[in-house]
């Protein structure tokens, strides 16, 4: 059984995703603590509710000193034994050594189907490009901002009339779904990364095909 940690500085829906995944009997991973890096987060309610251990660790009396931050951050995560991590809307940067002590074992999810639409605004970045499906992607953290290596993807139909925020409803149900699903292969030793890319030990899903527009 794997400990893990979520980090959060909002309401934490994937968080909360997360840890109704894990509380299956079945599921590979225990939500051992949740930090959040604001102490209004109201994310921190729901995991006491849940009955997960929370933390507060304010980063906003480090200022610009993310290592200090790192620090203090890396002695609770070793006090509580965590041995993977689980961004869930985490508002902070991270220092590049401390993204190399955690390589392959700490996730991140985008609300984009990447490499397309990195950073902010995604869901109006695909509106304005016209795609035709958008998605979320759980990928590895890297020093660079929404590109580690790709562990899981799901994808949603874009439809004309939608707004950053019709879509972004959208993509969040399927968050929900695949965040828990990427977290269960990692727990279970069923990635590997070679070079930049991510093999993952499930199989795909050659029919179920997602075609956008659909004609009838």
């Amino acid at each position: 059984m794997r400990r893990v940690a979520i980090l959060i500085s909002g309401r934490g829906s994937n968080m909360t995703a997360l840890i109704d995944a894990a509380a299956a009997d079945s599921f590979p991973a225990e939500i051992a603590l949740v930090i959040s890096n604001r102490p209004d987060a109201p994310g921190l309610a729901t995991a006491k509710a849940a009955g997960v251990a929370t933390l507060v660790i304010e980063s906003k009396p480090f200022g610009p000193d993310r290592a200090g931050f790192e620090t203090v951050l890396q002695a609770a995560l070793d006090e509580h034994h965590i041995e993977l991590i689980c961004l869930g809307g985490f508002m902070r940067l991270f220092t590049a050594e401390f993204v190399r002590r955690w390589y392959g074992r700490m996730l991140n999810i985008h609300p984009s189907l990447l490499p397309s639409f990195p950073g902010l605004d995604p869901h109006g970045q695909a509106l304005r490009a016209g795609v035709k499906i958008s998605g979320a992607t759980v990928h590895f953290v890297i020093p660079e901002t929404d590109a580690g290596p790709i562990v899981m993807q799901g994808a949603v139909p874009v439809a004309d009339d939608d707004t950053p925020d019709t879509l972004a409803a959208r993509v969040l149900a399927i968050e929900h779904k695949i965040y828990p699903q990427a977290l269960r292969l990692l727990a279970t030793d069923g990635v590997r990364i070679e070079g930049d890319v991510c093999r993952t030990s499930a199989g795909g899903a050659p029919c179920d095909d997602l075609i956008s527009p659909t004609l009838i």
